[in-house]
């Protein structure tokens, strides 16, 4: 099984502020027998900085919190880190949640303030575009705990993180 991952997620120094947001469900799902990763940050791949000031989607526009204008870099790094998934066949994807470029359903507002808004990430919108499901890092975690409480994985998109871990 082939899983494209946010870099940051894996502990990968790619976000805005310099820093890593490891997830011991997304690192422990990562180092499962039988499963690839292709490890993505579109932010990187469109030669941002780390760190850079923070950036959100605003009235159809990614911004940063310094007023540049983002959005062609975004899109720019977003198109390539599609296409590096598509040529490896990923299965599903595991985004950072929230992010400006990985949100996958709720991004911020674009007031820097927290605020938090329906919307999707530059490039999870690629992503679910192009047909591959998309999924937080939050997924994977609620998926990992039903688990182990018992709970038995559903027939969603959840399954796949059931079936990669063993599971199912």
């Amino acid at each position: 099984m082939r899983i494209a991952i946010s870099a940051c997620l894996l502990g990968i120094p790619a976000r805005y502020d310099g820093g890593t947001k490891p997830c011991p469900a997304v690192i422990s799902l990562a180092e499962e027998p039988g499963v690839e990763v292709v490890a993505v940050c579109p932010e990187t791949a469109a030669g941002l900085p780390v760190p850079r000031p923070p950036a959100e989607h605003r009235d159809g526009r990614v911004v940063f919190a310094d007023g540049g204008d983002a959005t062609e870099a975004f899109e720019r790094g977003s198109a390539a880190c599609l296409e590096e998934v598509l040529a490896a066949g990923v299965d599903f994807a595991v985004l950072k949640a929230k992010s400006p470029s990985c949100g996958a359903g709720r991004i911020h507002d674009g007031t820097f303030t927290g605020g938090l808004v329906d919307g999707w990430g530059t490039f999870a919108a690629l992503v679910r575009d192009a047909g591959i499901p998309v999924l937080s890092e939050e997924d994977v975690e609620r998926t990992v705990a039903s688990a182990r409480r018992g709970e038995s994985c559903d027939e969603s998109i959840l399954a796949l993180v059931c079936r990669a871990l063993g599971l199912l």
